[in-house]
């Protein structure tokens, strides 16, 4: 293709053309986009940098470090998957990529790859990093998209290694249990520099795979935390301690390892407006656990194992409503379903089943989520379809939960 074709592209036509490139969806390994982010000059990428692994949690810890660090200087935040547009994975001072400075971005990747071939994720990673570069930001935060340790987000030598919690996801990648998964995403930490792990139950494999590496590591619970002190919370890390009130629509633990990474990136802990101002942010994410006070009242999360579910089922199970709860469903092929069913069937025992099968290859009919789910309900070919019809069978004091994908909550909640 002409270099006038090639700059005439739109953002739709080079993300349909780079789903093409590679012969799979997924390949990890860090040869083929390390070798393009030298040609690019990316690395070393200026600034420091915190790379978030886990398994659930990542774009609620970004959101809060990037609002934290955003007090002390220019953040570049890069996240994946996105919600309803694609410019939502990269942003720089707290604004989307434009389509025009990521068309520009694909096309400086395109002219030094040569004949290497990118997924579509490696394809976002070289963008952001170039829009990083280029943007002089002084901070990054960025989040890894499958595992770590062979994830692309990987080139980049973290100032500080953030590991959210370890839960069964991506088994045919990363392994079969909690310590081969814990193993892959203690990948991204680095010699002599902070790991902060937030996971209460932290696999041994971590912590071997730290200490082999040189890496300092942090574990909640041990060298920090933050608790409820009669109404109020109160982060004790390493150095110092913090009081603050109680933030409602914000996860503990998530919130204790955002701390303890900043306290290990800056050695200080935000004020408490800054802290506040963070949390605002974080609630303001879509599809997290998100809270709409109509009649019946909905509820939005893009969780989609069974760890984040439980989360989700939890919660709403403290806080129980006058009617039925109705649960609309859509799931991928390749996620937990049948413990993600089992969760969900404490709330109701008949779900609207939505098929995701026309929206991504690795997406469910809603018959064959009914089926592997074990629950009772009826099925709908896409999840809009499944919350119009909830909504039009719910009562004023009945509740709607929408969850199970990030498609199900864009199709279903609309921008």
């Amino acid at each position: 293709m002409s270099k006038a074709a090639v700059a005439e592209r739109t953002l739709d036509n080079w993300l349909a053309w780079q789903q093409t490139l590679h012969a799979t969806e997924m390949e990890l390994g860090l040869d083929r986009v390390s070798v393009v982010a030298d040609r690019l000059g990316c690395l070393p990428l200026a600034g420091r940098h915190v790379v978030i692994a886990g398994t659930n949690g990542k774009g609620s810890c970004a959101a809060l470090l990037a609002s934290l660090l955003g007090e002390q200087g220019r953040v570049g935040v890069y996240t994946s998957p996105h919600l309803w547009r694609y410019n939502e994975r990269i942003r720089v001072a707290g604004v989307d990529a434009s389509d025009a400075d990521l068309c520009t971005a694909f096309q400086a990747v395109d002219e030094v790859r040569g004949e290497i071939s990118l997924t579509y994720f490696e394809f976002a990673t070289l963008a952001a990093l170039w829009l990083f570069q280029r943007a002089g930001i002084d901070f990054g935060v960025l989040e890894v998209g499958l595992g770590g340790r062979l994830d692309a987000v990987n080139i980049i030598d973290a100032d500080v290694a953030l590991i959210t919690n370890i839960g069964l996801d991506h088994i045919d990648w990363l392994g079969p249990d909690r310590e081969a998964i814990g193993r892959e995403k203690a990948g991204i930490v680095r010699a002599e520099r902070p790991t902060i792990c937030a996971d209460r139950c932290m696999p041994t494999s971590i912590a071997t795979v730290a200490q082999q590496t040189g890496a300092s590591l942090a574990c909640i619970g041990i060298d920090f935390d933050l608790v409820d002190d009669h109404g109020r919370w109160c982060f004790r890390g390493q150095h110092e301690n913090l009081e603050m009130p109680a933030f409602e629509g914000v996860l503990v633990d998530n919130l204790a390892a955002v701390l303890a990474a900043h306290q290990a990136l800056l050695g200080q802990l935000p004020t408490g407006d800054a802290l506040a101002r963070a949390c605002d942010a974080q609630r303001q994410l879509a599809g997290r656990r998100e809270w709409f006070d109509a009649a019946p009242a909905i509820i939005y999360d893009v969780g989609h194992n069974a760890e984040a579910v439980a989360v989700l089922v939890d919660e709403l199970l403290a806080h129980p409503c006058a009617g039925r709860t109705h649960v609309v469903l859509g799931m991928l092929a390749d996620k937990p379903v049948e413990a993600v069913g089992a969760r969900l069937a404490e709330l109701s025992p008949t779900l609207w089943f939505a098929g995701l099968d026309d929206l991504s290859t690795r997406g469910l009919s809603a018959a064959a989520l009914a089926e592997r789910s074990g629950l009772a309900g009826r099925c709908f070919a896409s999840p809009r379809a499944a919350f119009e019809q909830a909504c039009a069978q719910a009562a004023a004091a009945d509740r709607i939960v929408v969850c199970g994908s990030f498609l199900t909550v864009a199709q279903a909640r609309g921008h």
